[in-house]
C-alpha cells in the first residue's frame, strides 16, 4: 500500500489534501460515521427543498407530493447506501470511481461535465430564491439588479478556495435551525389559507395518483440522483470499522432530511400559506430576519455550488481539450453562467429542468452501482478493484460510456414526450433501468477488455470490492 500512496499519476497531476485525484489512503480514513453524516447536512439544509415541496403540493396536491417524497427517500437511500459502500471500500469519490467503474479516463470526463451543469443549475435556482426574498422586502430594487449582485458576490468568495465556506458553515447551521423553528412557529400562528388538514389539499381537477403523482415523481428524479452521488465525497473518509453502520447512515439519513423533513415542511408551508416560493413566505413570516436568513443560507450553499461546478468544469476541459486556464477562470465562468440562467428565470422551467437533470444523474449512479454489484462482484468481469491512474486506464470504456449515452439519450427523448405520457414522467427511472441492462450487456460483449490496460499490484486487498 505504501508503494501505491507514493506513486503519482502524471507530472501534471498532484494528490492534494482532499485526495481529489487519488484514493484516500487507508491511514487517512479516520472519520466516524456520525461526523460524516453531520457533514452531509450542509446540502440538506438548502431552502430549495422547501420550494420543491411547496411547488409540488400546490400544483399536484399534497398527498401526491408526500407519496413522491417517500419514493425519493427509498430509491435515493438505496443508491446512496451502495455508492457510500463503494466509496468507503475504495477511498474514492464518484469522479474517480467512474474512471475504473466502466467509463475510462476520458469517458469519466463526461460525468464531470454533467456534474458541473448540475451545480450551475442549482446555483441559479438557489440564487433566485434569495433574489425573491430580498425583492419581497425591498421591492424598489429591480430583480435584475439583485440577480447580478448576488450572482457576482459568490465569485470573490471562491477566489481563495473553500476555507471561508467552512467557517461560515460551522456557525450558520445552528442559526439555520433557530430561524427554521421560528418560521414554523410563526406559520402555525397564522390562519391557514386551506381549511382542511394540509395533507388533504388537492387543486381543482387533480386526483390522488395518476398523472399528478407521476409529475411529482418526475420532479423528484431531478434531485434524487445528486444526493446519492454526493455521499461518495464524504464516505471515502469513513473509518473501516464504521463501514457497516456508516453506509446506511450516509445513504439514508440525508435523504430522510432532504425529502422528508425539508420537503415535508415545504408541503406544509405551501398549503398553509398558499405560496410556492420560500423566498417570499420566509420573509412574510420573519420580516427582515427572514431576508437575512435566506441570504445567509443561500450564499453559503451557492459558494459550494460555484466551487464544485468550477472544479468539474476544470477537470472536463483539461481532460478533453487540454485547456488549463486555472480554477479561478472556471469560477468566473460558472458564476456568470448561473447569472444568465437566473436572468432567463430558470425557475419558470423547474419541472422540465429537474426531469432532464434527473435522467443524467440517476443513469450515472445506476451504472456505477450495477457495474460494481453485477459486473464486478457477480459476473467477475474486469478487476475487483477501482483504478484511477491514467497510465493504467484506457481513455474510453464502452461499458459505462455506451450505457450512459444510449440510456440518457433515450431517456431525454422520453422526457420530451415522444414516448407517451407515462414514460415522459418516469423518464429518469426508465433511463436507469435501461442503463442497468446496457451496462451488463456491454460488459459481457467486451468481456471487460477496456477496464484496465495495465494490472495494478500495489492496491491493498482491503480496497477490493470483489
Amino acid at each position: 500500500m505504501e508503494a501505491y500512496e507514493s506513486q503519482h499519476y502524471e507530472k501534471t497531476e498532484e494528490t492534494s489534501d482532499d485526495y481529489s485525484l487519488d484514493r484516500v489512503p487507508r491511514k487517512e480514513r479516520n472519520m466516524g460515521w456520525l461526523s460524516i453524516t453531520n457533514i452531509t447536512f450542509g446540502i440538506a439544509t438548502a431552502i430549495f427543498y422547501f420550494q420543491m415541496g411547496s411547488v409540488m403540493a400546490l400544483q399536484f396536491g399534497a398527498i401526491n407530493a408526500i407519496i413522491s417524497a417517500v419514493y425519493a427517500i427509498i430509491v435515493a437511500g438505496i443508491l446512496g447506501t451502495f455508492i457510500a459502500y463503494l466509496s468507503a471500500k475504495s477511498g474514492m469519490n464518484v469522479n474517480l470511481l467512474s474512471r475504473g467503474g466502466g467509463f475510462g479516463y476520458i469517458g469519466a470526463s463526461l460525468t464531470s461535465f454533467i456534474y458541473a451543469t448540475n451545480f450551475i443549475m442549482y446555483c441559479a435556482l438557489e440564487g433566485l430564491i434569495l433574489v425573491a426574498a430580498v425583492h419581497e422586502f425591498f421591492p424598489v430594487i429591480p430583480e435584475w439588479v439583485l440577480i447580478i449582485f448576488f450572482g457576482t458576490i459568490v465569485i470573490p468568495l471562491n477566489w481563495f478556495g473553500i476555507k471561508q465556506l467552512d467557517k461560515l458553515q460551522k456557525w450558520s447551521l445552528p442559526l439555520f435551525f433557530v430561524f427554521l423553528i421560528a418560521a414554523i412557529i410563526m406559520a402555525a400562528m397564522k390562519p391557514s389559507g386551506y381549511d382542511g388538514s394540509f395533507w388533504s389539499y388537492l387543486p381543482e381537477g387533480v386526483q390522488v395518483g395518476g398523472t399528478a403523482l407521476l409529475l411529482c415523481i418526475g420532479m423528484q428524479h431531478g434531485i434524487m440522483g445528486l444526493t446519492p452521488l454526493l455521499a461518495s465525497d464524504y464516505a471515502r473518509f469513513l473509518k473501516p470499522k464504521d463501514t457497516k453502520i456508516g453506509i446506511f447512515a450516509i445513504g439514508f439519513i440525508p435523504q430522510i432530511f432532504c425529502f422528508g423533513v425539508m420537503g415535508g415542511l415545504g408541503i406544509w408551508f405551501g398549503v398553509r400559506l398558499g405560496e410556492p416560493n420560500p423566498g417570499v413566505y420566509i420573509v412574510l413570516l420573519l420580516g427582515i430576519w427572514g431576508a437575512l436568513f435566506t441570504m445567509l443560507t443561500q450564499i453559503r450553499i451557492n459558494v459550494t455550488n460555484i466551487y464544485s461546478g468550477s472544479l468539474s468544469l476544470s477537470s472536463f476541459f483539461e481532460n478533453i481539450f487540454k485547456f488549463k486556464p486555472g480554477r479561478r477562470f472556471w469560477v468566473v465562468v460558472t458564476g456568470v453562467t448561473a447569472i444568465i440562467l437566473m436572468l432567463l428565470n430558470i425557475v419558470d422551467h423547474l419541472e422540465a429542468v429537474m426531469t432532464f437533470q434527473g435522467v443524467f444523474l440517476l443513469t450515472w449512479a445506476t451504472i456505477l452501482v450495477v457495474d460494481a454489484i453485477v459486473v464486478k462482484k457477480l459476473l467477475k468481469i474486469g478487476p475487483g478493484y477501482y483504478e484511477a491512474r491514467q497510465g493504467n486506464l484506457y481513455r474510453w470504456n464502452p461499458v459505462g460510456v455506451g450505457a450512459l449515452l444510449i440510456a440518457s439519450g433515450l431517456g431525454t427523448i422520453a422526457a420530451l414526450g415522444f414516448m407517451g405520457t407515462f414514460l415522459q414522467s418516469t423518464a429518469a427511472f426508465f433511463a436507469s433501468i435501461l442503463a442497468a441492462i446496457l451496462t451488463i450487456v456491454l460488459a459481457l460483449i467486451t468481456k471487460g477488455k477496456y477496464y484496465i490496460k495495465k494490472e495494478a499490484t500495489d492496491i491493498d486487498k482491503e480496497d477490493y470490492i470483489a
